[in-house]
């Protein structure tokens, strides 16, 4: 089944498209039209619950920021200032991670291993092209099967429960944002929460909140702990992501130690690709390229993601 003048490495010896693949190679030449108008999501029972819980903590830190420590507070401007810097970050931070969860982070058309998508392929004699054994799809450079996305993604990073998606190209730029703003809100909390206890030690427990002062205390400890735990790992993982961006590299290339065969982009040309176009403040806005999606749904077999 393989064309001739070129060769098909694979891992596992089997047809190119097994039988219950129901594979269309007439619709793939409006995959990615039909791909626009769809959005991402994964079904997948660890990242769903992971990522109701980090909305839930932010909506916890939100709550505890906004009616224990602010709104109870004697100085107007400190309320209203802090309430609208936090309250931006916060939103910020859940938006940039739902673009990140419902973003296609790359995925390859499953099931393109047939014989008429290798011959509008034009390789040339001896090129050697790879097929993923798991989705059926040929494989480009720098592509990855997720074992929970039942995919290949194009510079996968790495799959992040927190997110329930996988980070790769289309998608990695939401991701970076959302843990940049996760951490500044979290310091934020964290300084507040400071205050917080420092007004209540030099005045009156049952002045400065609205709460009873072991309600008070426990809830305000609780943002502290949950600050200190977000910070530490999203501060982390902003790191670790902007050192990828700037070396080209993604983290399972990075452990796996596989050696670049590509034309490198590093330090700005990489966080001009990820970001697009030169440095500004569109940078920083989760909201680029968003537009509302077709609303229906579509059942797919296969795979756990579905669309809408």
């Amino acid at each position: 089944m393989q064309p001739s003048g070129h060769r098909l490495r694979d891992i596992e010896h089997h047809p190119l498209l097994a039988e219950n693949d129901n594979y269309d190679s007439s619709s793939s030449s409006s995959s990615e039209a039909d791909v626009a108008d769809r959005v991402w999501f994964i079904r997948d029972g660890c990242g769903m619950v992971c990522a109701v819980m980090t909305w839930l903590l932010v909506v916890y830190a939100d709550f505890v920021v906004t009616f224990v420590m602010l709104l109870p507070s004697k100085d107007f401007w400190y309320s209203v200032v802090n309430g609208v810097i936090f309250n931006c970050l916060a939103v910020l931070a859940l938006s940039s991670h739902l673009r990140t969860m419902l973003t296609d982070p790359g995925a390859v058309p499953k099931g393109n291993a047939t014989k008429e998508y290798l011959e509008s392929l034009q390789l040339k004699p001896g090129e050697v092209i790879y097929k993923c054994p798991k989705c059926c799809c040929i494989k480009p450079e720098r592509a990855h099967h997720c074992s929970i996305c039942k995919r290949c993604i194009r510079k996968m990073d790495h799959h992040c429960p927190w997110v329930n998606n996988c980070v790769g190209e289309k998608n990695q730029r939401f991701f970076v944002l959302f843990t940049m703003y996760i951490a500044l809100s979290s310091v934020h909390a964290l300084i507040l929460c400071g205050l917080q206890f420092i007004s209540c030690v030099r005045g009156q427990w049952t002045e400065c909140s609205g709460f009873s002062p072991p309600v008070t205390v426990a809830l305000v400890t609780f943002l502290c702990l949950e600050g200190l735990l977000f910070f530490t790992f999203t501060a982390v993982m902003f790191g670790t992501q902007i050192h990828s961006i700037c070396n080209d590299e993604t983290e399972i290339e990075r452990l796996k130690s596989e050696k670049p065969t590509w034309e490198r982009r590093l330090r700005w040309e990489g966080m001009k690709s990820v970001f697009g176009g030169p440095p500004s403040l569109l940078w920083m806005n989760p909201f680029v390229g968003f537009r509302f999606r077709r609303l229906q749904f579509r059942p797919r077999r296969g795979g756990p993601e579905f669309s809408v």
